[in-house]
C-alpha cells in the first residue's frame, strides 16, 4: 500500500507484539496462508515492543485494549501517550467491532477477518497520514 503510493521513503513500518513468549517466531502459518493468497510474504520475525519504539516511532498502533493497556505502560513520558493508537480508529467498515480480534482461536475465517479489517485500517491510516502532511 505504502509502495502504491509512492511513499516508500517516507513511512517506515515495523511489527512487534506484547507477549514475549513468540519473540523470534514467524507468524503463524494460517496468517501466513491467507496473507500469501492475497499477495503479502510474512516472512519477519516477531519481536517484543519496547519503551523505545516510542522514541524512534511517530506512532504505535495496536490492536485491541489489552494491548493499548499494556503498551501505554511502556510509556517512557506522559507526552508519548498521544502517538499511541487503536487500529479501529482507522477502519470504517467494520462497525461492529472495537477492536481487531486474535484470529488464533477463531479458525481460518479470523485470519481472513483480520486480514480484511487491516486492510481496511491501513488505507484509511495512509489517507490520515497524507493529508496531515
Amino acid at each position: 500500500m505504502i509502495a502504491r503510493r509512492g511513499l516508500q521513503d517516507q513511512i517506515e513500518v515495523d511489527s512487534a507484539g506484547t507477549y514475549p513468549g513468540h519473540r523470534g517466531n514467524l507468524p503463524d502459518p494460517r496468517m501466513r496462508r491467507a496473507a500469501a493468497e492475497r499477495g503479502y510474504d510474512l516472512t519477519h520475525r516477531a519481536r517484543t515492543i519496547s519503551e523505545d519504539d516510542f522514541y524512534d516511532f511517530d506512532m504505535i498502533i495496536v490492536m485491541d485494549d489489552n494491548n493499548y493497556e499494556r503498551v501505554s505502560r511502556l510509556v517512557p513520558e506522559r507526552k508519548y501517550l498521544d502517538k499511541l493508537y487503536r487500529m479501529v480508529e482507522f477502519t470504517t467498515d467494520f462497525p461492529d467491532y472495537s477492536y481487531v480480534p486474535d484470529p488464533y482461536y477463531e479458525g481460518a475465517e479470523g485470519f481472513y477477518l483480520v486480514l480484511n479489517m487491516l486492510e481496511n485500517g491501513c488505507e484509511h491510516l495512509l489517507d490520515y497520514l497524507t493529508k496531515k502532511r
